[in-house]
């Protein structure tokens, strides 16, 4: 895992190592003015010798400006890293994400990858800097001052050693009781970021209901659960301080008292004892001790909260597609047919029952193809395995006559365009979000495309036109128009599959005619497949297939299956007899 995460260090390489050459500069300064201090006191002060003064005065000014120059160097090249090194976290992420699958996207769920992506890399990030900079800083500091404190007094100095199993008991039990905690506040960050974006997303259905009150509640039981946890870790933690302050309180009091005793004795005589300004540096040496020991503590309570976000990065970053390229791919798909050999199919690897069973299906090039089923019939996911979103649990699925996955994914998709159920437009002018289709499409292309989606009318109306503004997710256009602009964007990519998944639901009959017999006019060779709750849009196609619990229940032309199938039947008279047809 520290390998992986050291890794996308990269390009702040050079920054990261300088932080911590910086700190042991800061810190050799540190340790060193204290002493110098001592022979101010002893060798100036207290003699009255206004040579020493200045001597050890100027040393003293220089020693901190040293310091501060390097604890301002470090701060930088720390802070530079550790923002680098987050940078490029989530680059890696989110390149990663791009390659899943829609199964990988199921596993680990939308709001765990925004956790992941967010809050867990910020934790890697402050722990990192805190690396960088503590965990040099705090072993440095410890080890420095206790070589000066034993070559003033050793005798004395062994109160340290007293002292430092205590600090370290005690910094131990409130990082093991306090781990398992920051686990279970990052697991429960992914529910109430899920709970925010279903709300979100549903704003309106939320308001027409009434339910506001309802989704209070909701965030607010998460919310609490959250607080409550990090409230029990900040106790533990809060422990910390009081124990820290107790260690450098008691050993200042021993060493003021053992250090009086050995002044009074030797007369201030540092050949005789101990000075004066001895006992100053020793007590400075005992605050920097324990309080490295602090910083120690504090940097293994970060690294310990940031290890289960780490952890959660690194299962991205693990994650491997269970859809991807071969190795010597077919990179030209040669005509839009479509079959289905035996295929089975389920989302669920122990699922007891197959979302798809059986479906045995050949679909010409060029042809339109309706399919009509109930709620739950497989209707979508069996479309979604023709551009490979997921791959068949068993049996196959051949485009062109090529099993799908031999093909290159990127051919693959390039040659299948589908409007899903779901449209999703992004924030950015009309001809950005059509130019998602083809990047290079001119504007008289993306004009004909809308023309042929029944989009350009309403587009002429609006004050900019294919300028007009697009608010993320589409809100200021209807759903109607959020169908059309979809439809369009699939046709500049000018595929030999146009899958359209009950993408016409939203607008009017007569529209959803008139799209058709465009279709049938501009793109021929282009095999058009129709998922649709109305008979009306799919009753002209070339074949159409009725699904039923995942599988096959007949197929056939409108006339054929009016004779024949009774759940086609039931369909079509309950949509056009006893209040006719919308």
């Amino acid at each position: 895992m520290i390998k992986k995460l050291a890794a996308r260090v990269r390009q702040y390489r050079k920054q990261a190592i300088a932080t911590p050459l910086f700190m042991v500069g800061e810190v050799a300064m540190e340790t060193f003015i204290p002493l110098v201090m001592s022979y101010l006191i002893d060798r100036g002060i207290t003699r009255g010798d206004m040579s020493q003064i200045w001597l050890y005065g100027f040393l003293l000014l220089a020693a901190a400006t040293v310091s501060l120059f390097s604890g301002v160097m470090s701060g930088k090249m720390a802070a530079v890293s550790s923002a680098g090194f987050a940078r490029n976290l989530r680059h890696d992420m989110y390149y990663a994400i791009q390659d899943y699958s829609f199964a990988n996207i199921d596993k680990f769920s939308t709001s765990s990858i925004i956790t992941r992506v967010t809050t867990d890399v910020t934790n890697v990030q402050n722990a990192f800097q805190m690396i960088l900079r503590m965990a040099v800083r705090a072993p440095m500091t410890l080890i420095f001052s206790v070589i000066m404190a034993f070559s003033i007094n050793a005798r004395i100095s062994m109160v340290f050693l007293v002292m430092l199993p205590i600090l370290a008991v005690g910094i131990y039990l409130i990082m093991t009781r306090t781990h398992p905690i920051f686990q279970r506040v990052f697991k429960t960050y992914d529910r109430l970021n899920n709970v925010v974006q279903e709300n979100l997303r549903g704003v309106r259905v939320v308001k027409n209901f009434v339910r506001e009150d309802y989704e209070t509640d909701k965030f607010n039981t998460i919310s609490a659960s959250i607080y409550g946890d990090f409230v029990k870790a900040e106790r533990q933690m809060a422990l910390m301080s009081p124990l820290m302050m107790s260690c450098i309180y008691t050993c200042t009091l021993i060493i003021s008292w053992l250090g009086a005793k050995a002044i009074i004795a030797s007369g201030n005589d540092p050949a005789l004892g101990m000075t004066t300004g001895q006992l100053m540096s020793l007590i400075t040496y005992v605050i920097q001790i324990l309080s490295s020991l602090m910083m120690v503590s504090f940097t293994f309570l970060m690294i310990t909260m940031s290890r289960a976000s780490a952890q959660r990065i690194v299962e991205v970053l693990d994650e491997k597609s269970d859809i991807t390229s071969p190795e010597n791919p077919v990179t030209e798909v040669k005509d839009g047919s479509v079959d289905f050999d035996h295929v089975h199919f389920s989302y669920a690897s122990r699922s007891e029952r197959d979302t798809l069973s059986d479906i045995d299906l050949h679909i010409p090039s060029g042809s339109v193809v309706g399919i009509l089923g109930g709620t739950g019939a497989g209707k979508s996911t069996l479309v979604q395995l023709i551009p490979r979103l997921y791959d068949p649990t068993s049996g196959s699925v051949r485009v062109g006559g090529v099993d799908t996955r031999k093909y290159d994914l990127t051919a693959l998709r390039d040659a299948v365009a589908m409007v899903l159920q779901k449209n999703e437009l992004f924030s950015g002018t009309i001809k950005d979000n059509l130019r998602w289709g083809n990047e290079q499409a001119t504007d008289e292309e993306i004009e004909e495309a809308c023309r042929l989606a029944q989009a350009d009318p309403f587009i002429r109306e609006m004050p900019d036109q294919y300028d007009t503004w697009i608010e993320q997710g589409g809100t200021n256009v209807s759903g109607g128009q959020k169908q059309r602009l979809c439809i369009a964007r699939a046709l500049l990519k000018k595929p030999k599959i146009l899958i359209l998944d009950d993408s016409t639901s939203a607008v009017d009959t007569k529209t959803d005619a008139l799209i058709r017999a465009g279709f049938r006019s501009f793109i021929p060779e282009t095999t058009k497949i129709i998922i649709a709750q109305r008979v009306s849009s799919v009753m002209d196609a070339d074949m159409i297939v009725v699904l039923d619990n995942g599988a096959v229940a007949d197929v056939g032309t409108h006339e054929e299956l009016l004779a024949r199938s009774e759940i086609y039947r039931e369909v079509h008279d309950s949509q056009t007899k006893g209040g006719g047809e919308e």
